[in-house]
């Protein structure tokens, strides 16, 4: 059978924002036909981490009374050659790969996302697919593919999608009849079943939700996570016979947004709803979950909660039969998130040394190294780092041990610090004379002996600690960046810092493209991020800070990605 060849056919992309992440260099040892085609990072080995290897003694600030010299550091080859608060697009791209999250692909913006990334989703997707199957929503899956006379059956909603769409021509020489297009969402995909489905009031609510992928040709700057070709998400999408149950719902999962951010991510967010430009091509109104960087001064829109009004429900002829027997047309909703979770977290905790995983998502939430001395008895450690796996294994948490006899413990140290690991368990001879072993968070650096005989609760109180202090300190770097303005002038003078800005708006249309027209730049324009629910009171002769009208809200704004 002879093999089908995909040619995809796209317009350039329309975003004017510049990503300012850069993109990374080919690595020399490729194949030379390779080189034009890929985009790696090279490992610097000439820049490296200093850190000590001490097979003398299990810790090295310990002194022992033994007269046995110390092993001379060594330097490990495993530091990053960026440093976050220098060069955060080369340092971001250094750490995704070197942390054994992403590998890139011989197609520019597409990435393999490697086992350490996949653990973090299926965190996310375990907790998200249990909330919802409360709320009675139901999985299904609808096809990758999509005609042409349904995407553009909702003109604003594919005007909005257009310039992204991928388009399938050819199958093996020949060329199709009709192109396909590949989805960048499913409102298209699905309504027109929708419309077969519902009947009557008895049909209602339909509740459904597909984890899947979807293909955005993007080509402004793409970025693992935040902005890539295709990518991983869940789309809920969901029909009522009112409005209020489907304002209900927009909530609802906006709150369950928050948590993966806040509770499990450890990233703090805003939510609240997008202005009428921001919104959803085609939906009545956006709500989301805003996040912020502080080391570029942009938001990030973590994800997104659309109330779609009836506008797809007219388009595609979704009626049902009230029970007054009456014709009437459904409410819907759609809402959904990605796989930039999980770029929003590595921007957010990691640092100099790599990445910093919440324990909550982490794949491996301990790592345990044996320290041994020179003439120590090695299996009789590596006997005591397989039964603290295996007490803690059992008290339920995601543990391992690292016994490769070919690395010494600083090289692991370092290994495990870049992969992010939120706490490293170190046993030495010291340690099992003592009974105990000594905890190192990747947090913080801090150490703390623990004896055996409280060994599960105090990690997993140690565990709980980090969690709450990476929201915490990320809590307070955000908030430092917030920035109240009433006037232009301040405005101008805030986006110049970096700053995530807070005013009073007309809440006009006009207005917003305005503030974009005039800010923009090589750093990219400012907008809306949105309008928080937590709004702070009005007081009377509020004025816009753009354009000198009475001021209707409280607005954040900034540049974004």
């Amino acid at each position: 059978m002879s093999a089908v060849g995909v040619a995809y056919k796209y317009a350039v992309n329309s975003f004017s924002s510049p990503f300012f992440i850069s993109r990374l260099r080919p690595r020399p040892f490729l194949p030379s036909f390779l080189l034009p085609f890929l985009s790696y990072p090279r490992r610097n080995f000439s820049s490296t981490t200093t850190l000590a290897a001490m097979p003398n003694t299990a810790h090295p600030k310990n002194k022992s009374g033994s007269g046995k010299k110390k092993e001379v550091k060594k330097e490990t080859g495993l530091g990053l050659s960026f440093k976050k608060d220098d060069n955060f697009g080369e340092w971001y791209s250094e750490v995704v790969v070197n942390a054994e999250m992403i590998e890139y692909y011989d197609i520019s913006g597409c990435y393999i996302l490697r086992p350490w990334t996949m653990a973090i989703w299926e965190v996310m997707q375990e907790f998200f697919d249990a909330e919802i199957k409360k709320m009675k929503v139901k999985n299904c899956y609808f096809p990758l593919f999509v005609s042409p006379g349904v995407l553009q059956k909702e003109k604003d909603h594919i005007e909005g999608f257009a310039p992204e769409v991928a388009w399938v021509t050819k199958s093996g020489q020949s060329d199709l009849e009709v192109p396909i297009a590949i989805r960048p969402t499913s409102e298209t995909v699905m309504y027109p079943y929708y419309s077969k489905w519902i009947r009557g009031h008895r049909d209602l609510p339909l509740r459904l939700n597909q984890w899947c992928n979807v293909v955005r040709w993007e080509f402004s700057n793409p970025t693992p996570f935040i902005r890539s070709r295709e990518f991983l998400w869940q789309e809920g999408h969901t029909a009522f016979a009112t409005q209020a149950e489907a304002d209900a719902e927009v909530l609802e999962i906006l709150e369950l947004y928050r948590q993966i951010y806040e509770e499990f991510l450890a990233v703090p967010v805003i939510k609240g709803k997008k202005s009428e430009l921001e919104k959803f091509a085609g939906g009545y109104y956006t709500t989301s979950v805003e996040a912020f960087i502080p080391n570029t001064g942009r938001g990030i829109q973590g994800a997104t909660s659309h109330c779609l009004g009836q506008n797809f429900a007219e388009m595609f002829e979704i009626t049902f039969e009230n029970e007054k027997g009456e014709k009437a047309m459904v409410w819907q909703n759609s809402w959904a998130y990605s796989t930039r979770t999980i770029g929003v977290m590595v921007m957010t905790h990691g640092d100099d040394k790599g990445l910093v995983l919440p324990p909550k998502v982490a794949a491996t939430q301990i790592i345990v190294v044996p320290v041994p001395f020179k003439d120590a008895d090695t299996k009789a450690i590596f006997d005591a780092c397989t039964s603290t796996v295996k007490i803690l294994s059992e008290a339920g948490l995601r543990v391992e041990t690292d016994l490769r006899d070919n690395y010494s413990p600083g090289w692991k140290y370092s290994h495990w610090e870049m992969k992010g690991v939120p706490l490293r368990i170190e046993i030495g001879p010291k340690d099992m004379a003592n009974n105990q072993v000594r905890a190192v968070r990747r947090d913080s650096l801090a150490k703390k002996d623990i004896p055996m005989s409280n060994l599960v609760d105090q990690v997993k109180e140690l565990l709980d600690a980090i969690q709450h202090s990476l929201y915490d300190r990320a809590k307070e770097k955000r908030d430092a960046c917030i920035c109240v303005v009433r006037t232009w002038e301040e405005f101008v003078e805030a986006l110049s810092q970096k700053k995530l800005i807070f005013a009073p708006w007309c809440d006009e249309e006009e207005v917003e493209k305005e503030v974009k027209a005039r800010t923009k730049g090589d750093m990219g324009a400012a907008k809306t991020l949105c309008t928080p629910f937590d709004q702070p009171e009005m007081e009377e002769g509020t004025i816009c800070f753009a354009s000198g009208k009475p001021a209707k809200k409280w607005t954040y704004w900034g540049r974004s990605y």
